[in-house]
């Protein structure tokens, strides 16, 4: 009776299986937005550019703008985290253990270990918001630059839970590439 419901259960457990696949398009929808930031990043390059060489600006604008060049990289940063991390992961390996540009952080991947690197891109990301906005501080409401404070402080506070949890839980085995030493 057991192996009955056993061959029942397979193709069942095949398709569960297989279905992981569906994120394959995620993921590739996910390299469109980072084509996306690349263009906006040399859209704002150029635009520094000329601002520069049309008129004197000022070391304050000159600022926001790179820490907004910066915020984009970031943000382009965590995509990429988010698309080899999460496909590695959750979806199939890379094979990508004899690659001279492997990321040193994939060697040791696993859905706890991109949880908290992406907790903190995220706290990078809201720290160049929240300079850009001390630096703007006069050009804003006291209540737009006290919520956004509490935004990031609750970034960091999630972080830090999240470190937290991972370091309480029983430790899962990641996944170890022969290059890694593992």
């Amino acid at each position: 009776m057991s192996d009955l419901k056993l061959a029942r259960t397979r193709p069942l457990s095949a398709l569960i299986f297989a279905s992981r696949w569906l994120q394959l398009p995620l993921y590739l929808g996910l390299i469109v937005a980072q084509v996306v930031y690349v263009y906006q990043f040399w859209t704002e390059l150029v635009h520094l550019v000329q601002l520069t060489t049309l008129r004197n600006i000022s070391e304050t604008e000159i600022m926001l703008i790179v820490l907004g060049l910066i915020d984009v990289v970031m943000i382009a940063n965590l995509l990429v985290m988010v698309i080899i991390g999460g496909y590695e992961t959750f979806v199939s390996r890379l094979k990508l253990e004899k690659h001279p540009d492997q990321p040193e952080w994939l060697s040791h991947v696993n859905a706890s270990v991109l949880k908290v690197k992406l907790a903190t891109a995220i706290i990078g990301i809201s720290s160049i918001h929240l300079l850009k906005t001390f630096i703007n501080a006069e050009q804003l409401a006291e209540k737009v630059i006290m919520w956004q404070v509490i935004i990031h402080i609750t970034f960091v506070l999630s972080a830090l839970a999240i470190a937290a949890t991972d370091r309480l839980l029983p430790s899962a085995p990641s996944h170890k590439h022969p290059a890694a030493g593992g």
